[in-house]
């Protein structure tokens, strides 16, 4: 009996083409490249193939852990032309590099699932060979290869618009101040990297603070296993438009906010989702954010019109704004509506400095969005104080 006391010299996984991503019904093809440096007797080279979705994460005291499989490939590999041994092993021979060709199919559509690797959980595929030897330990290499599921956006379901509203009750020491409102939509719900989303939207404001619009598209990561789930909230990017001051209101047409290099919804395993929106929301200083969030599913095959469509998007919203977005208060009911909030302060256009100047790096509004800190005024430095208005100070704490 040969028995191996040194390392093998070479011994890994090649793909026939590494850079691929495979899909369902592809052929998962190639090599395992052996090399001994030293005379060696092999007994079997046996390679498997694995995908599998696996979730982990504590809860409290309690470990949730879940698997699912997807895909399960076994084989024994053999050497062409090469002599055997009566118990069917093979003497490896230093100097010379042995290949054991192997191929696989994977499953058909609806099957798999695409390739995945987030903080609590993975979807996997690999390949991993074991070499056998009379008495001593399988040594075993592997290399993973990546799915990407195909996901058309040009589907009816996909191509159908998302709307919405929302609205939300601004208060401040219990005492009601008004309300903002949003209305939002987006010409269809399946989009590919790189494209444009655009945006209509209408934007009311009847309290007493200047708001900021905003929207960005978020990913939504849920993970499952013992019956609980974890949910990871991401943003990925963003875009905002103009301040809204009281009694006003502000109007999106095709606003637009490009898709960021993103992985595709992952919408059909048992354990991991990826879901995506669009968020369109508004920044209220001293309050929470009015968010509405339009559901969206990032795809693999573009729109077959997009650069047409596009181009048509500009010229067709001028058109439809009026007919679309009647449902919206005007900014004259927005007007009327204030008549029951207090006065507003009054002006100092009657003194004879303009103190503004004093500081004139100090922007008006802060926008600390990025830290969830709501907006505050900035307000201006004088000789001689101004009346006292309680209910700016209550709401807004950190007036200067």
């Amino acid at each position: 009996m040969v028995v191996m006391t040194k390392k093998l010299k070479e011994f890994e996984v090649v793909f026939n083409d590494p850079a691929k991503s495979y899909s369902s019904g592809d052929k998962v093809a190639g090599k395992i490249v052996l090399e001994v440096q030293e005379l060696t007797q092999v007994s079997a080279m046996r390679v498997i193939g694995i995908g599998c979705a696996k979730v982990e994460y504590p809860k409290g005291k309690q470990h949730c852990k879940e698997e699912v499989d997807y895909l399960r490939y076994e084989d024994t590999l053999r050497l062409d032309d090469h002599p055997t041994e009566e118990d069917g092993s093979v003497i490896l021979r230093p100097g010379k590099r042995y290949e054991y060709m192997f191929g696989f199919e994977l499953p058909q559509q609806g099957q798999l699932v695409s390739s995945y690797k987030g903080k609590f959980g993975s979807v996997q595929y690999y390949v991993k060979a074991f070499l056998d030897r009379p008495g001593q330990p399988a040594q075993e290499t592997m290399k993973n290869f990546e799915v990407l599921e195909p996901i058309d956006v040009n589907t009816p379901e996909l191509m159908s618009p998302a709307v919405g509203t929302k609205g939300k009750k601004v208060t401040c020491m219990f005492i009601s101040d008004g309300q903002v409102s949003v209305n939002a939509k987006i010409d269809r719900r399946g989009y590919c990297e790189g494209e444009d989303i655009c945006i209509d939207a209408n934007f009311e404001n009847t309290c007493s603070r200047i708001v900021v619009p905003k929207a960005a598209i978020v990913a939504k990561h849920i993970y499952q296993a013992n019956g609980r789930s974890k949910v990871q909230r991401q943003k990925l990017c963003s875009v905002r438009g103009n301040h809204i001051i009281s009694g006003t209101c502000e109007a999106w047409r095709g606003k637009t906010i490009r898709v960021p290099k993103i992985k595709p919804s992952i919408l059909d395993c048992n354990i991991i989702r990826v879901e995506y929106a669009l968020m369109v929301y508004v920044h209220i200083p001293g309050s929470d954010k009015l968010i509405l969030e339009l559901p969206v599913v990032i795809g693999t095959i573009p729109y077959n019109g997009f650069s047409s469509r596009n181009n048509s998007l500009c010229s067709q919203s001028s058109s439809t704004a009026s007919n679309s977005w009647t449902s919206m208060p005007s900014s004259g009911t927005a007007s009327n509506s204030w008549t029951s909030m207090p006065s507003a302060p009054p002006s100092y256009s009657d003194i004879s400095n303009d103190y503004r100047m004093e500081s004139p790096t100090l922007p008006l509004l802060d926008d600390y969005d990025g830290c969830d800190s709501p907006l505050f005024m900035m307000a201006p430095r004088f000789e001689f104080p101004p009346p006292a208005y309680k209910e700016v100070e209550e709401f807004n704490g950190n007036v200067s």
